[in-house]
């Protein structure tokens, strides 16, 4: 694959929180705007990738060891990088094993093969810029309330032996939430493995399309207590011509998001400067896909295919 392709992923949050801070409330920058990291979205579209059975390395996976120190064994403990790779690629690593040979593994992983990796391991010094790079996630609903929930536990807190009843927890959720993140992806970024890895062509076309397929199913599949409510919404996917020299810059700002009467309205109308001949002329393909029942887009684009983002048939 030649041809870069910039975009925005929408995630959607009904009574339910899409990426907490360690307080559990919504993430939120100093002056109280909500937001979702880039590592909350990679996150959904890498366990989709490993619950489908590809190859995911940076992901929390756990043993239990009857090994080490004697408060550790026999408990559950997240595997190390190290673990990690030696579990997926069923071999060894040594302070011996050369570069070349980790590299090669390494981007026959989906995750790293979409977005890179920082891989200091036995000697290894390995920094991969990743194709696809996301943003951060700017909530665009205004009027996004955090609501926080007793939860009667059935059980005594035991630390507390003046407890005689059961122990209180907290949900914190945010009633209604639509996340925004841009997104680019850059094949060119592994142009230089080629020269290096013996049969590595770089990026390839099958790589963009699971990365596509996780943007637009991740998050819907990701059934947690707390992202129940949780939704891939929107996407919107504009992908340039093979050497085309058009680059464009974070997409999310120039898009909103109001309540209609019947539907969530997202408005693309700002984006409209791409309909100019110096760089529409170099857009190979429009793709938007959004649920046609819940929402409506509203864009100006002189091409684009409409999908809906459930049963990827045409709108």
């Amino acid at each position: 694959m030649k041809n870069r392709v910039y975009g925005i992923i929408g995630i959607s949050s009904i009574m339910s929180n899409w990426n907490a801070d360690f307080t559990g409330r919504p993430k939120s920058t100093s002056n109280g705007d909500i937001f979702g990291s880039d590592k909350a979205l990679k996150y959904s579209i890498k366990k989709y990738w490993l619950n489908n059975g590809e190859k995911v390395i940076y992901i929390k996976s756990y043993k239990i060891d009857d090994k080490g120190k004697v408060e550790e064994k026999n408990k559950i403990q997240p595997k190390t990088l190290e673990e990690r790779y030696m579990e997926v690629f069923n071999t060894k690593l040594e302070e011996k094993t050369p570069s070349k040979e980790v590299l090669g593994n390494l981007f026959t992983a989906i995750d790293i093969m979409n977005f890179g990796a920082t891989f200091a391991v036995a000697k290894q010094n390995i920094s991969i810029t990743g194709v696809v790079q996301i943003g951060q996630g700017y909530n665009k609903f205004e009027d996004t309330n955090v609501e926080v929930q007793d939860i009667l536990s059935p059980f005594k807190n035991p630390k507390k032996e003046e407890a005689d009843a059961s122990s209180l927890g907290k949900k914190i959720i945010s009633d209604e939430a639509h996340y925004m993140y841009h997104f680019s992806v850059n094949p060119q970024n592994y142009d230089e493995y080629k020269d290096i890895i013996d049969g590595f062509t770089g990026y390839t076309k099958e790589a963009y399309e699971k990365f596509k397929e996780g943007a637009l199913v991740g998050a819907t599949a990701l059934n947690t207590n707390s992202k129940v409510g949780c939704e891939n919404e929107f996407a919107l996917f504009i992908e340039c011509k093979e050497n085309s020299e058009l680059y464009l810059s974070n997409l999310d700002k120039y898009v909103s998001f109001e309540k209609g009467e019947d539907k969530n309205i997202i408005n693309l109308t700002k984006l409209d400067f791409i309909n100019q001949d110096k760089i529409m002329d170099q857009v190979d393909n429009i793709e938007i896909y959004y649920n046609p029942i819940t929402t409506e887009v509203v864009e100006h684009f002189s091409k684009v295919n409409k999908f809906n983002i459930f049963t990827k048939e045409e709108i």
